[in-house]
């Protein structure tokens, strides 16, 4: 079958990224009040992403890793017919899960206004993160188009939003982690299979996109006292989105 490579790439980096969430459910396990207890800064809990990016930022010099990258897309090429653009839509599936869900009437962890302070401030962080490393890695990319392959900036949105969706779900099902992990897996997958990124590139961004997204949390308490105004009805978001080229910027107010 010609997709039994890509599939097969997806299990496997779908177990990593599970192994992850079940990390991640670790440390919050004890954060029970709702929207009043925050993510705190725990070793474990960045153990994986931190290895995801050092492998990347590594594989920038390392001839092994190198080598090991052109024999995945040597691999990867020989069983693609046609691209698939479908990553252009799933990088951003399971940030907006993560309020299509508390519409559907599952219970998130976190009040909307949380929420929403809490991804736009990771989209803002992964975002500078990765045009940085894009700046000033200027790795060219697979298909030969261009000199910003690193890190994958589609994978970077998509794991972000999935270690959202695992914050804010995991306590009402383990599978709506699974689900998000999935299908930012997927996502990263089929930036190879489009010959859009080498492995490594997936891999960095999917730390990025972790990172990022605790980071989120991590920051609340500070970035939250930016929009505590002296009126208590009306409040006033900035919501930061990346299409993996350009940050944009949306206004979202209450009164």
């Amino acid at each position: 079958m010609k997709l039994k490579f890509v599939f097969l790439l997806w299990v496997s980096f779908g177990i990593v990224g599970c192994l992850n969430a079940q990390q991640a459910n670790d440390s919050i396990v004890n954060v029970i009040e709702k929207d009043t207890t925050n993510l705190k800064l725990q070793f474990k809990s960045v153990v994986i992403p931190a290895v995801f990016v050092s492998y990347g930022i590594i594989g920038l010099e390392s001839g092994q890793i190198k080598g090991f990258n052109s024999g995945v897309r040597t691999e990867v090429a020989e069983h693609i017919d046609e691209k698939v653009s479908i990553d252009d839509f799933t990088q951003y599936a399971p940030l907006v899960s993560v309020y299509a869900l508390s519409a559907m009437g599952v219970e998130s962890k976190s009040s909307l206004k949380k929420r929403l302070i809490v991804s736009s401030t990771a989209t803002l962080l992964m975002a500078l993160t990765v045009n940085s490393f894009k700046m000033t890695a200027s790795v060219e990319r697979p298909d030969g188009t261009s000199f910003n392959s690193f890190p994958s900036g589609h994978t970077a949105t998509a794991f972000m939003g999935a270690e959202l969706m695992n914050q804010e779900y995991k306590h009402q099902s383990i599978w709506y982690s699974i689900a998000g992990y999935t299908v930012a897996t997927g996502t990263g997958v089929f930036r190879m299979y489009n010959n859009r990124h080498w492995l490594s590139d997936v891999v960095a961004g999917a730390g990025v996109g972790i990172l990022s997204a605790k980071a989120g949390y991590w920051l609340y308490p500070y970035v939250s006292k930016l929009f505590n105004g002296k009126k208590p009805n009306k409040a006033t978001t900035f919501l930061p989105m990346y299409d993996g080229k350009q940050v944009q910027v949306g206004l979202i107010s209450r009164f």
